[in-house]
């Protein structure tokens, strides 16, 4: 693996990206309040009434995005919605039609409308029409070889206030090929089928590239999308599975596969499933498998190296201390550190991306825990939307490089060549991380 510097990715050809980013709105006032996540919301709030499917409409997959799409939205059940139908923008193909299917949407009236499409053509446009209407959205497929050239956001924490619309709209304006979302999604919290809805209306409205195609949507589970958080049941995700158990069909875990150039391993941090075990048995295997891909991304909530909170444990107080029990059991990231970090070392992934601090930061490449140019690089940490202030460098050895920001990070791939940009929801380029091909010891 080798790390560029930022001048030299300034000047190569592939830093046309650095300067094909659109930017925002400019900086944020000097002294403006910074904005945290909110409080879990107990009470179920009133689903809006009337909703079409334009309104809540988002693309995601539940399989190759070479050659499938699926389409949701989320509304009343309607007669005239039981099909939708793709056709090539470019071409007098005709049109393929397929089922739209409804189930529940947590505790509401609503259902989660879901179509598949399969055997599509790879890297080509497609027009959109759901049941009768002649109202037409865009698409495209993913492209079907690694040495193509293409851009994906990534991020977590969103919410649904502005600054994750702010968001929004930059990481639209990358024309990115789809978003990854690593947890927290609105914070519906597994009660609020109000907040998930406005998500998903945030999401349809502005995740819409300049070309006007829209930007499919990958997650994985956070905190706020499971009542009570952590060691919930499948049940406790009211709002979030309906949506991405095409994908997450019996558990919280799972693996995308881009044809052959591309795998995003998208990992449960306890919320539902427990990171040892089971959940780590199956990530044994799927590295196994995947660990020759040029492109080998893991994606989880809870971060492994986290930027806000301690990684340590909290002293104890009070009785347990005076009973001679030091410390709690593990701080932030401790499972991670104990069950995935060394399978991701071992099986060469590329990138981890994490969330759930509200920050940004990049750590060094590490190996257990200790810097190490052919180890992991650890990118986050989750503040799309929502905001803390990191911790420094100096008192985390293993960070690189931090930020109090709102942010996404833009996700260039070139053949074997891989560029991490982190823009802020302002347009400033926060940091520019750069590798190339497998790790050296790999290659031998």
């Amino acid at each position: 693996m080798t790390v560029p510097s930022r001048r030299a990715f300034l000047r190569s050809s592939a830093g046309g990206l650095a300067s094909a980013l659109f930017v925002g709105h400019g900086p944020r006032a000097d002294g403006a309040p910074l904005e945290v996540a909110p409080p879990p919301r107990p009470v179920i709030s009133p689903v809006p009434t009337g909703l079409t499917p334009q309104d809540t409409l988002f693309l995601t997959w539940q399989r190759d995005p070479t050659t499938t799409i699926t389409v949701q939205w989320v509304g009343p059940e309607k007669p005239d919605l039981g099909t939708i139908r793709v056709a090539p923008r470019d071409t007098i193909a005709g049109w393929t039609t397929a089922k739209v299917v409804t189930k529940p949407f947590g505790n509401t009236e609503i259902r989660v409308h879901r179509a598949e499409v399969t055997g599509l053509t790879p890297g080509t446009e497609y027009l959109l029409q759901i049941g009768t209407s002649v109202h037409t959205s865009r698409f495209r497929t993913m492209p079907a070889r690694a040495t193509d050239t293409f851009t994906w956001v990534s991020g977590g924490d969103c919410g649904t206030g502005p600054h994750a619309i702010g968001t929004n709209q930059i990481a639209a304006k990358q024309e990115p090929y789809f978003a990854l979302i690593g947890g927290d999604l609105g914070y519906d919290n597994g009660t609020s089928a109000r907040t998930a809805v406005q998500f998903l209306q945030n999401y349809s409205k502005h995740m819409i590239d300049p070309k006007g195609r829209l930007i499919p949507m990958v997650t994985c589970i956070g905190n706020h999308e499971v009542r009570g958080g952590f060691r919930g049941k499948r049940y406790d995700a009211a709002y979030y599975l309906p949506l991405f158990d095409g994908l997450y069909k019996e558990t919280t875990y799972g693996a995308l596969d881009f044809g052959d150039y591309l795998s995003l391993v998208l990992l449960d941090t306890g919320h539902v499933s427990a990171i040892g075990g089971e959940q780590t048995d199956w990530l044994d295997s799927a590295l196994a498998e995947r660990q020759d891909r040029p492109h080998l991304i893991v994606a989880n909530h809870v971060p492994a190296y986290p930027s806000f909170r301690s990684p340590a444990a909290a002293p104890v107080s009070g009785l347990l201390g005076m009973l001679g029990i030091t410390e709690k059991s593990g701080g932030t990231g401790d499972e991670n550190r104990k069950h995935w970090c060394p399978l991701f070392e071992r099986y060469g992934v590329d990138a981890v991306l994490e969330h759930h601090d509200h920050t940004f930061k990049r750590t060094h490449p590490l190996t257990d825990g200790l810097v190490d140019r052919y180890g992991v690089p650890y990118l986050g940490d989750g503040s799309w939307g929502q905001l803390r202030p990191p911790a420094s460098p100096e008192k985390r050895p293993y960070l690189a490089a931090v930020g109090q920001a709102y942010h996404m990070t833009v996700h260039r791939l070139e053949g074997e060549q891989r560029y991490h940009v982190a823009l802020e929801e302002t347009g400033r380029i926060a940091d520019i991380f750069a590798t190339h091909g497998k790790r050296p010891h790999r290659r031998g």
